[in-house]
């Protein structure tokens, strides 16, 4: 007898879930906001209006208020102000997130830098796959590497440029899940990287040659993805990865929660 059948022989109907009015109406309102038909930024109506456009409660509405706020969708101004702010979800609070998550469980910067070599390879590949990377991909990729050679004795400056190398790749793959889902990777790392570098620039240096190598690889990087090797260019990424990890040490303390906050809160700002 099947798990869906009754003594008669007959199937079972699943069970009925019925949805509460204010799962309804945080249905009908996230879908809104999802389609941008509630523009990112914007105010939601007042509770009146709302009331007249969904003929539920007072505290109806409000439980469905608190659903998307927990869901980071809105952020509701208590007090004389009132009203409620619309968020879209953004690339960055997947990295916040995940951030979050992972300083909660303790988890070695290592374990970012270990899923990075796993993906962001990927990225690169994808990048030479695309027909129009000689237009939208190396262009950029160009930019930035000069941008680097121009200030390759600033230590803090080069490796914030060479981060925006990295994330330039993952942003401009083409796949948008692999690109966020590498994205948020490559934004905790390059927030370890950002704290590394402005802590040790007083206290050690990184010797110039070094600091070009790396650039020589993301040079080899852009000739292959011009070239349309993926195979190669994927390859090539997995070992440059490997070696650039050495600055700062992959294996140290966990992700700090802090810089993650401060991090999230600059991209905020940027946008």
């Amino acid at each position: 007898m099947s798990n869906n059948a009754t003594a008669d022989g007959t199937t079972a109907r699943p069970p009925v879930r019925f949805q509460r009015l204010a799962e309804q109406v945080a249905d009908d309102l996230r879908g809104r906001i999802l389609l941008g038909d509630l523009a990112d930024g914007s105010e939601l109506p007042v509770e009146e209006m709302l009331r007249a456009e969904y003929p539920v409660s007072k505290p109806t509405l409000r439980e469905a208020m608190r659903v998307l706020e927990a869901e980071g969708l809105v952020t509701v101004r208590r007090g004389s102000i009132g009203g409620a702010v619309v968020h879209r979800p953004a690339a960055a609070n997947v990295a916040y997130t995940l951030g979050l998550v992972l300083a909660s469980r303790q988890v070695d910067i290592g374990d970012v830098g270990a899923a990075l070599r796993e993906v962001e390879p990927a990225c690169v590949a994808a990048c030479a796959e695309r027909t129009d990377r000689l237009k939208v991909i190396t262009p950029v990729l160009h930019d930035l590497q000069q941008q680097a050679h121009d200030v390759v004795d600033d230590l803090v400056a080069v490796t914030a440029l060479s981060r925006r190398f990295h994330e330039a790749i993952v942003e401009l793959c083409g796949n948008e899940s692999l690109s966020i889902l590498a994205g948020a990777l490559e934004s905790l790392w390059s927030t370890h990287e950002s704290e590394w570098a402005h802590r040790v620039v007083q206290d050690i240096t990184i010797p110039v040659e070094e600091r070009l190598t790396a650039l020589a690889d993301h040079e080899q990087l852009i000739r292959l993805i011009e070239d349309g090797d993926a195979e190669k260019a994927r390859r090539f990424a997995a070992q440059h990865l490997q070696t650039s990890q050495t600055y700062p040490k992959s294996h140290g303390p966990s992700i700090d929660s802090d810089a993650v906050r401060r991090s999230f809160v600059s991209m905020v700002d940027r946008t």
